[in-house]
């Protein structure tokens, strides 16, 4: 690893792992709560959570860990940054398993190790970063073909998963909202390394606020941000969280580290060794992941005409000339 940038940036993307992995819990116990008040989640289109003390908790977590995040991108290479997310994983991970009494196995505690394991081969064969002198020096890397190429694929994609894909198969698959939040969150990555770069410069006294680039960079963030928290909202709430993370993070981080490689030729000045060595730590964070995952239980959700007993007996269908009546207070059977 090289300098005190890629140190800087190392420090920081450990810290923004710290509070997004918390915040995971946060916003998922929000979520549960807003979900029993009214029967109504974030998975099927409802708003309430925003109510809810314990969701903004998490935003405002979250909100710190990204911005530790979005200042670690400009000073590390995004193949530095985006892989030590793997540690927000481990927190959730162990959280969940205290605050959510969603168990962590022992081979769920081997994929956390795996997952360490990888992030240090990856800060120890880290490319040096390697900043540009003004905001117009990324924007002719924005918009070389190749890169070009990437944005119209990645869109593409999107609008599919979007107007096709997710009417149909939101509830039942969870790459569905995934891909969407991967997808947009490439582009967000490379859009707040811009933007971080341009402060930077700015800090150091060479202004990159005129430059019309520097506000089409904000636009994009602000508009993929969005809609990465929108769809992370409805695969929290539908699906479990030790699965949400975990995949999320394989997903989100493939596609930075292939946006970054293509726009910001991150490998360009590496030897193999060093490249390979980078490649087999990432692979081994995955590998954790993966080995996490398959670990964890799953979150069984109650399908319509079902119902679930108080004494948490299996689900048991309901006929037809049966009537329920949903009792969202506990305290009755006090």
């Amino acid at each position: 690893m090289g300098g005190s940038d890629n140190s800087t940036g190392l420090i920081l993307a450990v810290l923004s792992s710290g509070f997004i992995g918390t915040s995971f819990i946060l916003k998922k116990k929000g979520l549960k709560r807003a979900a029993a008040s009214t029967g109504f989640g974030a998975g099927h289109g409802g708003y309430t959570y925003l109510q809810e003390p314990l969701w903004w908790a998490g935003m405002i977590t979250m909100i710190v860990g990204e911005a530790a995040n979005f200042v670690a991108y400009a000073y590390a290479p995004a193949v530095l940054v985006t892989p030590l997310g793997a540690l927000s994983i481990i927190v959730s991970a162990v959280l969940a398993h205290f605050l959510l009494k969603e168990r962590l196995k022992w081979m769920g505690v081997l994929g956390c190790v795996s997952c360490i394991v990888g992030s240090v081969i990856i800060v120890i064969h880290a490319p040096e970063e390697s900043t540009p002198t003004s905001v117009e020096e990324i924007w002719i890397l924005a918009t070389e073909p190749a890169f070009l190429i990437y944005i119209a694929a990645t869109l593409s994609l999107v609008a599919a998963l979007v107007m096709h894909f997710e009417p149909r198969y939101g509830q039942s698959n969870i790459l569905i909202y995934l891909g969407i939040c991967s997808l947009m969150g490439s582009l967000t990555v490379v859009s707040i390394k811009a933007i971080g770069i341009a402060i930077k410069l700015t800090l150091e006294g060479i202004s990159q606020i005129a430059y019309p680039q520097t506000w089409v960079f904000v636009t994009v963030a602000v508009l993929c941000v969005i809609t990465q928290l929108n769809y992370l909202n409805k695969a929290l709430d539908t699906f479990n969280t030790a699965i949400v993370s975990p995949i999320y993070y394989v997903m989100f981080t493939s596609l930075t580290i292939i946006a970054s490689v293509i726009m910001f030729k991150d490998w360009k000045d590496q030897s193999v060794s060093d490249i390979a060595s980078e490649i087999c730590g990432f692979v081994t964070v995955l590998s954790g992941t993966i080995v996490l995952h398959s670990t964890r239980e799953q979150e069984t959700s109650a399908a319509p005409g079902a119902a679930t007993w108080y004494n948490q007996d299996p689900i048991k269908a309901i006929e037809e000339d049966e009537h329920l009546i949903t009792v969202h207070n506990t305290d009755y059977f006090d």
